[in-house]
Order: C-alpha cells, then structure tokens, then sequence
C-alpha cells in the first residue's frame, strides 16, 4: 500500500466556560493509519459545524457522550477514499459520515454512505441534503404534521435546519412565519426561501411584531432557539399546537440552565410538546435525501452555504454558530475537490 500522508487533528484541550474559544483546541499532527479489514481512509474535503458540537463539550449528561479532553474533535464530514479494507468503497469514492475534525479519518465502512460525483454538490451533503436537512424533515414529517392553512413558525429560520423547515411547512400549504436575526436574514428567509413574514428577534417589541404577522395563532412551531423567542410562541400557540423541540442555541454556552416557562398551557390547550433527535430514526437519511435531491436539483428547495476556509478555522467557527454569526449551513473547507 501507497504510504498515507501525515494527518492533521484537532483536539479538545480543555473544557470551555461559555462560549468556546480556539485556546480551548489545539492542532496535532500524526501518521494517517492504515485501514484494517472494514474501514475506510478518507482525505476530508468539507467538515460540518453544528449547534449540537457545543453539547459534545461539555461533561454534563446527554443523550450522547462528550468528546474527552486530548480527542479528537467530533463532526460529519464528506471525504475521498485513499485506501480502503473493504470491497464496498475504492480509491476515488466519495463518501460522507466520516467524523472527526482531522484532514485524514479512519471510518468504519459500515457508518459510510458513497455520494455520486455526479449529482448535487458534495457540501450539500452536510446541510440541505444531509443531517440538517434530514433533521427539519424528520421533526415535520413525525411531529409537527403541518396542514393546510395552519400557521408554522420557525425559529432561526435562515439556518441549515429552519431554512428546511420553514419551506416544507410551505409546501405542505400552511403560512410559514420565520424568525431570525438581523434585517439580511429575515430578507433572505422571505425573499429567498419564500416565507410568508420574518420576525427580527433582536426587535425591540418581539412579542406584538410576532403577533402582528400570527393573526390566527400558531399551530406548529420549531424550536431551535429557546430563550426569549420561545417565550413569545408560546403565548400564541392554538389549541391543538405541536411544538418540535430540536434545539436551544440560546442556552448552550449557559452553566446553568435558566429556569423554564410554567407549562400550565399545555394541559388547557392540548398542546403536543416533543424533543427529537434525528438519529433516532436513521431510516429518514436515505428518505430525506431521495425525496429532496430532485428539489435541489430543480431549485425549488433553496439553501444557503456559510464557508469558513481551513482547518485551523474550525473552533472559531464554532463559536461563531453558537453565537449567530454563521448565515446559512456552516461549512469547513479542508480539502480541494477531486477535478
């Protein structure tokens, strides 16, 4: 076997207090292993950055263990095979699920998925196409069930996930009101993704701007924030609501979690209130993907891509994301594509 190059990793160095900073990581270098019978060598080329890396940090219990001091850094990335122990995959294969902050992973054959080169563009596989994607599709299909003429809002409506969100409660015939950050995104939520209104949550009056353009309340909502906009759905939810809890941006750097709403509503007005994790139901990857690659392809489901370049880059843009700096799926280059 050709000998591998030199691998690049980023590790977690200490536990961050608040928001992480790139002292929190530091960069390693090593031998890329050779794989073994079943695995897979990929040269990743893009690395997906996510809200839920901040939970990964953190000691606290979750329904996923934290990344240990001196690992290495977890993340989904889309890489091309440069060796392989397993007859499935071949040098040139382009495949994503492998993970790790690194230039070089070592995978198990069994947790890749091969992308044809051919198709939609190979980033879009950690975003529209992939976890992202899947998860907006995932929490609507199984939880939200939006209908016609309902009224869906989406928090951080111009993200990977509420960007999906918002458009499939569109597609389904319901009024998708959004809400993000800043006049740039809620332009793009309404002009370019096609929702109905945009909310800035940064308004100086949330709750009457978001009631203004609620007349008849909201039936679906989905959370990605928490905090202050959640406070202000809530007060609009109609009987019946359902309520898709994916994620809660706004406390992830928090110690300690702030104290909750009194959920005394939901009880008068039957509200359905579920948590989800997407890969509680892998099945909906390879669905999402068949189902949305032709309305990627057709443009008819938009995205929007956030680029950072370079691996040293990650951790930035990491806390970036936690702090609403990213517009769109947020995105590492760490390689060329293939020519």
């Amino acid at each position: 076997m050709t000998k591998l190059p030199t691998r690049r990793s980023v590790v977690l160095k200490r536990r961050p207090v608040g928001r992480p900073e790139a002292r929190d990581f530091e960069m390693l270098e090593d031998a890329t292993p050779a794989p073994g019978p079943g695995e897979v060598v990929t040269r990743t080329i893009w690395l997906s950055i996510d809200p839920y890396m901040r939970g990964r940090l953190s000691s606290r219990k979750s329904y996923a263990p934290p990344v240990q001091i001196g690992e290495v850094m977890t993340g989904e990335s889309v890489g091309e095979v440069i060796a392989s122990g397993d007859p499935a995959f071949q040098p040139g294969d382009v495949v994503v699920g492998s993970r790790g902050w690194q230039t070089h992973s070592l995978s198990k054959a069994d947790k890749l998925v091969k992308i044809d080169r051919g198709g939609a563009p190979l980033s879009t596989y950690l975003g529209v196409l992939g976890m992202p994607g899947t998860t907006a599709y995932s929490g609507m299909k199984d939880i939200g069930q939006p209908k016609a003429g309902e009224t869906v809002v989406v928090s951080a409506a111009s993200g990977a996930v509420g960007s999906v969100a918002g458009q499939l409660g569109k597609r389904a015939g319901a009024r998708a009101v959004g809400v993000a950050g800043g006049p740039d995104k809620c332009f793009f939520v309404q002009d370019t993704l096609g929702f109905d209104a945009c909310v800035d949550h940064r308004s100086i009056d949330l709750k009457a701007e978001l009631a203004a353009v609620c007349p008849n309340g909201i039936d679906v909502y989905f959370e990605n924030v928490g905090g202050a906009v959640q406070a202000a759905v809530f007060e609009l939810l109609n009987p019946f609501a359902r309520v898709v809890m994916c994620g809660m941006v706004s406390q992830y750097n928090e110690e300690e979690f702030p104290p909750g709403p009194n959920l005394g509503f939901v009880v008068g007005k039957r509200v359905r209130i579920q948590g989800m994790i997407v890969s509680d139901k892998p099945e909906r990857f390879a669905e999402w993907r068949a189902l949305a690659a032709p309305w990627v392809a057709d443009h008819s489901l938009d995205y929007r891509e956030d680029i950072v370049e370079g691996l040293e880059n990650a951790p930035e843009a990491l806390a970036g994301i936690l702090g609403g700096q990213n517009f769109g799926k947020l995105l590492v280059r760490v390689g060329k594509e293939m020519a």
